[in-house]
């Protein structure tokens, strides 16, 4: 008996920083859709992990953001329709997930979203994003275990250690593995066939004491155009790949660890797909006894194991 993981990069315009301007398009109804989307966990009684960017923690800044790649003051800005307040601070986002009825985990994305690859991102600053995400957490009352890495880009992982994180969300591993080109040409063939079915993977202790909860399957990989032509004559792609994994941890001991934006959720058939994959993680812990864990219990059991 394996287990699922849903583990959510909620990020709101922190996302977008590296934009001249925020998408409006994308984040008009981001706000809303956090918010429904812990209905639809409740629904299904499926706990997630929610790695919230720390800045949506704080209820105003008085910080300049010295050396933000997107400028000092960047939390001030704001788009013709959009508030600075509602895109940069969370106003009662991160309480309505805390208080859903489910036992969500709340976990760090970060303080600012800048990843850990950028070129402003020494070791001094990353340790300064860390210590601030850790701090606005803290002060919300939020002892965090798990971290989620801006942009899935894995670096620094002593510095997480040093700040009291036990886990991480890992690279898949079908995408460590394969050069950009192999990545694409894969994307396209489990577009058209579903396959391959994607990774039930291992969590494991790293060098530094850290437990690696590799990522199987990003739910929005295969949007756009694909998406919509193919969706004219066959089912969901993703949905079948999904359905894939979950019934291939069902039948192990392994992790299925699928992952995901709030902003990815635009409308009705976006929540179609959420909907289709949650209802087959209920079906297949009613049958098969799957469990359904967070980031944290994960690791909890991979500990406790050894």
């Amino acid at each position: 008996m394996g287990s699922v993981i849903v583990s959510l990069d909620a990020e709101l315009a922190w996302g977008f920083h590296h934009y001249s301007e925020p998408p409006t398009r994308t984040l008009r109804h981001a706000r809303g859709v956090w918010r429904r989307l812990c209905q639809v966990f409740d629904s299904y009684e499926i706990p997630a992990t929610w790695a919230i960017t720390g800045h949506l923690m704080l209820d105003a800044c008085e910080e300049f953001h010295s050396g933000h790649p997107a400028g000092e003051r960047c939390c001030e800005a704001a788009t013709d329709d959009i508030s600075a307040e509602r895109l940069w601070f969370g106003n009662g986002l991160v309480d309505a997930v805390a208080s859903a009825d489910v036992d969500h985990e709340i976990a760090s994305h970060g303080f600012t979203h800048v990843h850990f690859e950028h070129e402003r991102a020494d070791r001094a600053f990353v340790a300064d994003e860390l210590a601030a995400a850790v701090e606005a957490a803290t002060a919300r009352g939020f002892d965090q275990s798990s971290f989620v890495f801006p942009v899935n880009r894995v670096g620094y992982r002593d510095l997480l250690a040093d700040h009291g994180f036990d886990c991480y969300r890992g690279v898949a591993p079908a995408r460590a593995d394969r050069g950009p080109i192999r990545r694409r040409a894969a994307k396209l063939a489990s577009g058209v066939v579903g396959r391959p079915v994607p990774p039930v993977v291992t969590p494991q202790v790293d060098e530094y004491g850290l437990v690696n909860v590799p990522a199987s399957l990003y739910l929005f990989d295969f949007q756009g155009l694909a998406r919509s032509i193919l969706g004219r004559v066959t089912t969901d792609p993703v949905v079948r790949r999904a359905v894939a994994g979950i019934d291939a941890a069902a039948r192990t001991e392994g992790v299925f660890h699928v992952w995901l934006h709030p902003h990815d959720v635009r409308g009705p058939r976006d929540f179609a797909r959420l909907d289709a994959v949650l209802s087959h993680v209920a079906t297949r812990r009613r049958s098969h006894g799957l469990r359904v864990e967070t980031m944290a219990d994960a690791a909890d059991r991979v500990r406790a194991e050894r």
